[in-house]
């Protein structure tokens, strides 16, 4: 069973959707690891009452970034981490780090990607008087809400909404769709050619999945190739 961490800085509403995947086995791989850059971050709290191991670690006390994620890298090898799940991690990769886990690591948008990225995404939507709104799931690369684009999932706007609703709603999805991509994920059904995550059939046979053949080249240094 592939083993993988969530990396979350706040409240951990995404985190608390995942692990009811995985308990209700929507999801069939270990959530090894919740990680935190914040002491205080809800998500920690989450994660120990449901008896999965935290660790925090904090930006300040290390010189630069990539001393910082090399690091938490160290930590993810002594767990056997396969892939990263973002839900909420509030703070950009460095490159290193993004190389160490290649095609490895998902996160969600509270945006329609390309369109407003950053962390203002969602009042960003709302005060631009959008008539439609939504969700990305992508794998994570360099570039900030850049990545292949895995899942994505649209409303319309009322003219009823405001802010707080549009958050909401915005929440409800993203606690559905976010279990979907990474059980697809673990399922091998996700496959990238270029900037296209094309979502294949399920698979009956009993080898090893794609997602398993591809953690087994990246753990080998050998480069996942996008095309077939």
């Amino acid at each position: 069973m592939l083993r993988f961490a969530v990396f979350a800085s706040g409240e951990g509403t995404n985190l608390q959707a995942i692990m009811d995947a995985v308990k209700e086995g929507v999801i069939q791989a270990q959530l090894a690891l919740v990680f935190s850059d914040r002491h205080n971050a809800r998500a920690l709290k989450r994660a120990e009452a449901a008896g999965i191991k935290t660790l925090c670690l904090e930006r300040k006390d290390y010189a630069t970034p990539q001393s910082y994620d090399r690091h938490i890298i160290i930590y993810l090898k002594e767990e056997k981490i396969d892939f990263i799940v973002l839900a909420g991690y509030m703070r950009i990769l460095t490159p290193f780090f993004v190389k160490e886990y290649h095609q490895n690591i998902l996160n969600i948008h509270p945006s329609l990607l390309p369109a407003f990225k950053g962390t203002q995404a969602i009042k960003d939507t709302f005060t631009y008087g959008c008539k439609a709104a939504g969700v990305t799931v992508h794998f994570a690369d360099e570039k900030m809400d850049h990545g292949p684009i895995i899942l994505q999932e649209a409303f319309k706007v009322s003219e009823k909404d405001t802010l707080e609703s549009l958050e909401e709603r915005i929440h409800q999805i993203e606690h559905k769709l976010y279990p979907k991509a990474v059980s697809l994920f673990v399922e091998g059904r996700l496959k990238i050619r270029g900037r296209k995550v094309h979502i294949l059939e399920k698979s009956a046979g009993k080898g090893p999945s794609a997602v398993e053949s591809a953690v087994s080249q990246c753990k080998d240094g050998r480069d996942i190739p996008n095309n077939p």
